[in-house]
């Protein structure tokens, strides 16, 4: 996931955004003949953020740069196409998806020192010789930032792909919706199409089943925020808009923020935060933080919030944001705040 932002600031601090598998366990973990050498169903051909691209045969050098997000790693993984990773910039260091951090863990980085603007330089990624660069946004793109554009990645033979929603780098139109996209086109890229839909079916199957159960029951009103690195008291990014608001209703709850910003995120005073009735916390847990800690800090702080007074809150990880496991979100915000239906 990404945002306007600064990306080495929010990747240093959040060490994030924007996932895993499907019902979703590691069984993708084999790359499949078709992905291996096979070159039936080519050439493919993608519109991606207005350029075309066309594909004679499988990538075998993939960089995935870093924008904040693990969504593009994860789907590769979920895929079974982690040995096509000649460089991987993302980590989150927390999964819902048993074994899926420790797997990005031991993928190869390439060597690469980051930019100031916290990726992979110009001159690094052409020294990876790719021949696909994914990027969560066009930020990744952007020769002012001291990146490779698309049109150089292309003079040395290279293709790039913006992941959806990242033509605008702006997130805040996200759904559950754009994390199918993003695992039917690189299946349709790596000639694992079938695979692809196999995940997809899945995790719609999985989420209508819970949607069907909880019903029209009253919706918990539920604030979505990081856990804080140093524990304190931190409202200053809270989830206004995104994928986490698709989530959000899937499960049976509302963002009791939606309303705070029109961008992804909202700075909310204290005094804001106390006066609004939230029902339930998410606490979005990674590396470095204790998402469970930070969750009881907040409802003993605010104490007037229905959450406090019936300790209701939920962690979270990679599932929360773009990426093939939104369905694990789905199942444990529902799970938590309705119980009896499910």
């Amino acid at each position: 996931m990404s945002m306007k932002r600064p990306a080495a600031t929010m990747a240093a601090a959040l060490c994030l955004l924007t996932a895993a598998c499907g019902s979703s366990s590691d069984t993708a973990s084999d790359t499949t003949d078709k992905a291996a050498g096979q070159t039936s169903g080519y050439p493919v051909t993608l519109d991606n953020c207005g350029r075309k691209l066309t594909f004679e045969k499988a990538p075998e050098r993939v960089v995935v740069m870093n924008g904040a997000s693990v969504a593009e790693v994860s789907t590769l993984l979920a895929l079974g196409l982690g040995d096509r990773i000649v460089a991987n910039q993302q980590g989150y260091g927390r999964s819902e998806v048993s074994g899926r951090a420790a797997a990005i863990k031991k993928l190869p980085t390439g060597g690469i020192k980051p930019n100031t603007a916290g990726d992979i330089p110009r001159e690094a990624m052409f020294g990876l010789r790719p021949d696909l660069a994914l990027s969560v946004t066009s930020y990744g793109f952007e020769q002012k930032n001291g990146f490779a554009t698309r049109e150089q990645l292309q003079q040395v033979g290279a293709d790039s792909y913006i992941s959806p929603q990242g033509c605008d780098d702006d997130p805040s139109r996200m759904t559950v919706a754009d994390s199918y996209q993003l695992l039917r086109e690189m299946g349709k890229i790596f000639n694992v199409g079938d695979r692809a839909e196999k995940l997809i079916a899945e995790s719609e199957k999985n989420i209508a089943a819970i949607t069907e159960k909880v019903g029209e029951e009253k919706r918990p009103k539920v604030m979505v925020l990081f856990a804080s690195p140093t524990g304190e008291t931190d409202f200053s990014l809270v989830f206004a808009k995104g994928i986490v608001n698709n989530i959000l209703a899937k499960a049976g709850a509302a963002n009791a923020f939606a309303d705070s910003a029109e961008t992804l995120f909202a700075n909310v005073s204290k005094e804001t935060a106390a006066t609004t009735d939230v029902d339930a916390l998410v606490v979005i847990d990674a590396s470095g933080t204790d998402a469970p800690a930070y969750a009881k800090k907040l409802l003993k702080e605010f104490p007037q919030w229905p959450a406090a007074k019936n300790n209701t809150y939920v962690t979270l990880s990679d599932s929360m944001y773009l990426g093939p496991s939104n369905d694990l979100a789905v199942k444990k915000i529902a799970g938590r705040l309705h119980p009896d239906a499910l």
